[in-house]
């Protein structure tokens, strides 16, 4: 790769894990305007419109019946649960935790694909494994007396579910890649989601209070659309087109260093020492859980 093409590759790539670290401190400050389904359909709406427009110009995948079943599964997972649950989780805990438990998404691949693909976990890939569910508990319980089921404890078992979707959506998006391009997989998918929303967005709609939106609000929502949506899954399939998946997977984990010196500023959100030293052990868990000493083989990882 020659220099300046891989000054932009990697460029693209911290636009991304940018975008994204800063989307759940984003999702946060929506959610004191919006309701958890009208800002998951207004910023899926407009994302579609977008690649309406771009899959006009670079196509549609071939729909035949197995790709269509594929790709409305992909959309139930992703963005369907895992917006669901991660945008209603952000409702009862913070956008620190909400990353760092996010995080664990490529352990939980590694997870599942040793059960229903058969591949073959190293040892050290175990240990990360069971490093990740230690660094999970202290996030969860290492609070200041906080948890109870009437509040956090509820928004980080939602978490947990999107992390859950999310390694399901991968481990089903393995195949479907082969044949598919990694934009139009998100186009559809981003298309999908709209559709599947709308009716969630009119059961919604009535507790809106227009006359209590905040501009802070109405940006944050700009920001989850243009930033978020299109441009960081935009810069991030381009980087994959460039580098081999693993050195992409491995600069995603910077994700929550973002989203913990944003909500630290923009939020005011500390973690106590336990869920510090939780957040730490989760991010040691997904490079030990993912080392592959002479292999490439790695997932892209999906975010909010």
């Amino acid at each position: 790769m020659k220099t300046d093409n891989a000054l932009f590759t990697y460029l693209a790539l911290t636009t991304a894990v940018i975008c994204w670290g800063l989307s759940f401190v984003a999702t946060k400050i929506a959610l004191l305007s919006f309701t958890p389904f009208c800002l998951i359909f207004f910023r899926f709406f407009t994302a579609a419109l977008f690649f309406v427009f771009l899959l006009r110009k670079t196509g549609l995948p071939e729909m035949t019946k197995k790709n269509v079943k594929s790709l409305l599964l992909l959309a139930i997972m992703q963005p369907g649960l895992y917006f669901t649950f991660e945008t209603i989780g952000l409702q009862y805990t913070s956008a620190t935790k909400t990353s760092l438990i996010i995080a664990t998404i490529p352990v939980v691949v590694l997870l599942l694909s040793s059960i229903f693909l058969k591949e073959r976990i190293r040892r050290i890939n175990t240990i990360g494994i069971t490093l990740s569910l230690a660094g999970v508990t202290l996030l969860v319980f290492g609070g200041h007396g906080q948890t109870n089921l009437q509040g956090m404890l509820i928004g980080d078992l939602m978490i947990l579910g999107a992390v859950f979707s999310a390694s399901i959506y991968m481990i089903m998006t393995r195949r479907l890649g082969q044949s598919i391009s990694p934009v139009q997989i998100t186009g559809i998918q981003i298309i999908l989601g709209a559709i599947m929303f709308f009716p969630t967005f009119l059961w919604d709609l009535p507790k809106l209070h227009w006359n209590e939106i905040r501009m802070d609000s109405i940006i944050a929502v700009i920001g989850l659309t243009v930033f978020a949506t299109i441009g960081a899954f935009l810069c991030y399939n381009y980087a994959l087109t460039k580098i081999p998946a693993a050195r992409a997977a491995v600069c995603i984990n910077g994700i929550p260093l973002v989203t913990v010196f944003g909500a630290w500023i923009l939020l005011g959100e500390t973690l106590s020492m336990l869920q510090f030293a939780g957040g730490g052990i989760v991010l040691i868990s997904v490079f030990l859980a993912n080392h592959t000493p002479k292999s490439s083989h790695a997932s892209p990882v999906a975010h909010g």
